[in-house]
């Protein structure tokens, strides 16, 4: 037999035969590598108390704001304040001509004068009368008329010192004054300006308090009030002004009413806040923003990160016990920061994938990497 012809030929089997059995272990390494199951961030979920915050645009208006017109016709001749300046009620603030006005003043005075006089004559003919009708000189008749006219002079008397006081009102009209303390808004008429009974002057606006309308919608309004009812000592009337430039205005405001009936149109109700005004920063007409809270005893918080939607509804993965994520529905209360407050669908102690749910499918298993929530930082947002 010719060993140095066996040699070789031996030795290329046993490098074929070892080269197949590296690349079946090779190949079922990358089979087993492919199908261990992925590592997966997985968060239990947990309530704890919580906050709700809720911005609402305000329309701030002065605790009172009124308009101040000419109440009778005539021409501007002096005005006694300026624009922008604090007033004091009852202080003058324009004047319009008199004199037309103490003319008819002064011819009331007559006409009360002439009608005391006729009513004094009317007196001294009844008594003449009754004189005769005692001594049966003239028929009674003649007593009744008497007194009836004496009647008819007293009344001309009353609608002359009507048409007196309605003359000294008129002019007293004349010289217009602050219906309060306030301050003056814009003047837009100069002196000497033809001005017609109802004609605007000025605004004055009280700014020691302004009120804060702003409007709720139906649900938020319904959970406020309930929550208020259920815990008013975790709920109380006060609220924050947040001013336009973002500044946060220092004093606590308080709602103090609501409308009795919801808007049609918007499902919303007006709500009021009286805020203090005493360094007057708030004017007439501002905007801003108001923060209604109310507390959530028990918020079963869900991070946004875990949540796919499938034709407009919320879904998470489930992990059971197994580490075999499930797809659920659940319906999502509210939103606080980066978390859902969940209504329904899931349970506290449940534990759902965190993040990467795009790459899972229902049914599959994966390992599970636990990622723990901050829910105190929810509560400080």
């Amino acid at each position: 037999m010719n060993t140095a012809f066996l040699r070789p030929t031996l030795l290329a089997t046993l490098a074929g035969l070892l080269a197949v059995g590296l690349g079946a272990c090779s190949a079922k390494a990358e089979k087993d590598t492919a199908e261990a199951p992925p590592v997966v961030p997985v968060v239990t979920l947990k309530t704890s108390s919580q906050a709700l915050h809720r911005d609402y645009v305000v329309d701030v208006q002065a605790a009172r704001n009124v308009e101040v017109r000419a109440q009778v016709a005539g021409f501007l001749e002096h005005i006694y304040v300026e624009e922008g300046k604090p007033v004091k009620k009852g202080q003058p603030l324009f004047r319009l001509n008199a004199s037309a006005y103490q003319n008819k003043l002064a011819q009331a005075r007559a006409a009360v004068a002439s009608a005391q006089a006729q009513a004094a004559a009317a007196r001294v003919e009844r008594d003449r009368v009754r004189l005769l009708v005692d001594k049966n000189i003239i028929a009674k008749s003649e007593l009744a008329l008497s007194t009836s006219k004496v009647n008819d002079a007293d009344a001309q008397v009353a609608a002359a010192r009507a048409g007196e006081a309605a003359a000294r009102l008129s002019l007293s009209y004349t010289l217009v004054r602050s219906p309060f303390d306030g301050v003056i808004d814009r003047i837009p008429l100069k002196v000497g300006s033809v001005v017609e009974e109802g004609t605007l002057l000025t605004t004055v606006s009280d700014l020691s308090a302004v009120f804060a309308y702003f409007d709720v919608a139906e649900g938020n309004y319904m959970d406020y009030t309930k929550a208020r009812q259920q815990h008013p000592e975790q709920h109380p009337d006060s609220v924050r002004l947040t001013l336009a430039n973002g500044e946060q205005y220092p004093l606590t405001g308080h709602i103090e009413t609501a409308e009795s009936e919801f808007n049609p149109n918007t499902g919303s109700i007006a709500l009021k806040a009286r805020f203090a005004n005493p360094q007057r920063l708030l004017k007439h007409g501002a905007s801003g923003k108001v923060r209604l809270t109310s507390a959530l005893p028990s918020a079963l918080l869900l991070p946004q990160k875990a949540v796919f939607e499938i034709q407009d509804k919320n879904y998470v993965y489930v992990v059971d016990q197994q580490g075999t994520v499930h797809t659920r529905n659940f319906i999502p209360q509210t939103r606080l920061g980066d978390f859902y407050v969940v209504k329904e669908g899931l349970k506290p102690g449940e534990r759902v994938v965190y993040e990467g749910a795009p790459e899972l499918h229902d049914g599959q298993k994966i390992q599970i990497k636990t990622q723990l929530l901050d829910t105190a930082a929810v509560a400080a947002q």
